[in-house]
């Protein structure tokens, strides 16, 4: 029974990969619909839980603060509303679970922050790098053919 069970979450989490943390910003993407029309709308906030990680519709519960007044939003990740989510920030956290920043004012529950924009920078700049390592390294090996030549004359 339990084989058929995980055979049926990982068809249904097919193509989804879930790289989030909580502490992590993120932007969710919302279809919402209005009578014939259809918008999409932008809730962003930092993620204090996650839940059910393994089944096969994972919950995220997402918390901002708007105008003074917290908003939390439980989210299934597998949703047909949910169009995209983007990962703004990464924190360092020490816990699974974030419920004490309820209890925090928005100053208070600051954290250590990394920019995902200068990670990715960073990221995009390493391949670079790597490409100047392999001619570097396609190089000495011309050079000591080229030594080699030299000595046997």
């Amino acid at each position: 029974m339990e084989k058929k069970i995980i055979e049926f979450n990982n068809e249904q989490r097919k193509g989804s990969k879930m790289d989030f943390q909580a502490g992590d910003v993120v932007k969710i993407h919302l279809k919402i619909k209005e009578g014939s029309k259809e918008r999409v709308q932008v809730f962003e906030g930092i993620i204090i839980a996650i839940k059910a990680r393994q089944s096969s519709s994972p919950k995220i519960t997402v918390r901002k603060v708007s105008h003074g007044v917290g908003v939390e939003m439980i989210l299934p990740l597998l949703s047909k509303n949910v169009d995209k989510i983007e990962l703004v920030k990464k924190a360092k956290v020490r816990r699974a679970k974030l419920y004490y920043v309820r209890d925090l004012t928005t100053k208070q529950s600051r954290m250590k922050y990394k920019n995902m924009a200068e990670f990715l920078k960073k990221e995009e700049e390493k391949p670079e790098e790597k490409k100047k390592e392999e001619k570097a390294e396609e190089v000495k090996p011309a050079k000591k053919e080229e030594i080699k030549a030299e000595e046997k004359k």
